[in-house]
């Protein structure tokens, strides 16, 4: 066999595998899809069914039985509040560890890497307490601190990466023009490092957006997001999986459509200062 042979046959096994992992991840939300447009007996039926005649009511009664506008707005405050207050914490200590490092920096940037392995209900009973004698609970403000500071470590980390590939000379060039502290950082380094912040504010929007731990357990009717939506369709009776699947398909449709535009985007800035 010749050598354009043996690549060809490569290629396409290459293909194959990469069409099989495809459809493998996206079988979960294929089915999903197809579960939200069946009746409850449909969605149950052995085996299951592939040709059915679609149906909106469980879209219809989703919106009925609970205000899935009230949801999606707490969802769109939490996420957005949380990562913009995260952007403005982080990027201030990440632009002081890149340019003005110190002999703990390693160890601080490793510390706060460490607080993202602590299971989340392991931090459960003292956040609950203090949401508690704040009269925070079932409030947006609650879910923005908590998202903020679960979301912070990552941040720093990012564009501590970003930032540290932006080139010394730059920043010393504008302090030799007579430039502050603040004018370096808000002239120079924010628009040269645009597209870490954009990937960093993408990455932590999803999380925030997808974050179902804290919403179910801080958080009820008035301050829940679309996690708590999905979580109100489990019941001592049993699973409703048509209303269930409709649920989830509203929850997680803004936030697909969101990244599917920002995807050139996201990728770009995840990929900022990989190749020099």
């Amino acid at each position: 066999m010749s050598r354009r042979s043996v690549f060809s046959v490569a290629l396409l096994l290459r293909t194959l595998l990469a069409w099989a992992v495809t459809l493998l991840l996206f079988f979960p939300l294929g089915w999903l899809l197809l579960t939200a447009f069946k009746t409850e007996l449909q969605a149950i039926s052995v085996p299951p069914l592939l040709v059915f005649p679609p149906t909106l009511e469980n879209f219809a009664e989703v919106q009925q039985r609970s205000d899935y506008l009230l949801y999606a707005k707490n969802s769109v405050i939490t996420s957005v509040l949380s990562t913009v207050l995260g952007l403005i914490i982080a990027a201030p200590a990440a632009y002081s560890m890149a340019f003005f490092k110190s002999k703990r920096t390693k160890d601080i940037l490793m510390w706060m890497l460490s607080t993202k392995m602590m299971p989340a209900v392991g931090a459960l009973v003292p956040i609950y307490v203090l949401a508690q004698k704040a009269h925070l609970l079932d409030t947006q403000l609650a879910l923005i601190i908590v998202f903020t500071l679960s979301n912070l470590p990552i941040m720093v980390w990012m564009l501590y990466s970003h930032f540290k590939d932006i080139p010394h000379e730059i920043l010393e060039a504008a302090r030799m023009d007579g430039a502050t502290l603040w004018q370096e950082f808000r002239m120079v380094l924010l628009p040269l490092g645009m597209g870490g912040l954009a990937s960093t504010g993408l990455l932590c929007l999803v999380l925030s957006w997808n974050e179902a731990f804290w919403s179910l357990n801080l958080t009820a009717a008035n301050g829940g997001t679309l996690a708590t939506l999905i979580a109100s369709y489990s019941s001592p009776e049993g699973l409703f999986w048509a209303k269930l699947s409709a649920a989830s398909l509203m929850a997680i449709a803004p936030i697909v459509v969101f990244g599917w535009f920002s995807q050139k985007q996201l990728v770009q800035g995840l990929t900022f200062g990989a190749v020099k």
